[in-house]
């Protein structure tokens, strides 16, 4: 049985980065959480469905509804109202990785919305499945935010769990519980210019683990348990493995 968690960040296509990552799951002791977006942005969408996919089936793992993914849904159901703003957001690079075309190949939104649907009919019925929060005995995941103004934090509307961001980052956290989230990527969070090699973490427990690294930042993978953070592996693509101990 689990005894541990192993909570990984926005994974945007960055197939080579969460396969590194996964080198440091411990599956007989660790519940695999993955916070959400797996999609967009990156080079290869489709394996890192395919994979997380098949970690969810087999494995057990846990996988959180991201805006991305949200955003992905809507276009597939409405490609002709939906196209231009998942456009705007990377979408085409999932369309394309689906598709098996380069990534800035011409979209036809409709066709391809059809296409992948009866190619992946499966695939997208499990994505529908996908939680907007998990929570344990001591832990809330969620992929952007919680409404922390509500009594039941859990009442917090499908959409704000994966698409909220100040008002969550800045409201105080009064659940009783540690609140994993990704959605916002840590340099914003810690302010700064450049991506920092550390998650975020406040003294009210919010974590947030979205090492931006689609952007050149880091995929951070994060061992927590009854206590805390007990260990983050970070990846990127500028360095093979860096373990940081948390204090």
């Amino acid at each position: 049985m689990s005894n541990q968690l192993f909570a990984i960040g926005d994974v945007h296509g960055k197939y080579r980065l969460v396969q590194d990552l996964l080198q440091k799951w411990d599956k007989t002791t660790q519940q695999l959480v993955f916070i959400g977006d797996l999609i967009d942005r990156g080079e290869d969408s489709k394996s890192c469905l395919e994979l997380v996919c098949r970690l969810v089936r087999e494995e057990g793992a846990v996988c959180l509804m991201g805006n991305h993914e949200w955003m992905f849904l809507r276009y597939l159901d409405d490609p002709t109202e939906r196209y231009d703003h998942y456009q705007r957001n990377g979408g085409d690079t999932t369309i394309n990785s689906l598709l098996g075309r380069p990534l800035d190949a011409q979209v036809d939104p409709v066709s391809d919305a059809v296409a992948i649907v009866g190619q992946y009919a499966e695939m997208v019925d499990q994505i529908r499945e996908f939680p907007y929060l998990y929570e344990t005995q001591e832990y809330l995941f969620v992929h952007a935010g919680l409404d922390l103004s509500l009594p039941d934090v859990r009442e917090t509307a499908d959409y704000d769990k994966v698409w909220l961001r100040q008002p969550f980052h800045e409201g105080q956290n009064q659940t009783g519980k540690r609140i994993v989230f990704g959605h916002t990527p840590t340099k914003y969070l810690f302010d700064c210019q450049d991506y920092p090699d550390q998650i975020w973490t406040t003294e009210d427990g919010k974590i947030g683990i979205d090492g931006g690294a689609v952007y050149g930042g880091y995929l951070h993978g994060v061992a927590l348990d009854e206590t805390g953070v007990v260990k983050v592996h970070s990846v990127g693509e500028t360095l093979s493995d860096q373990t940081i101990i948390d204090g």
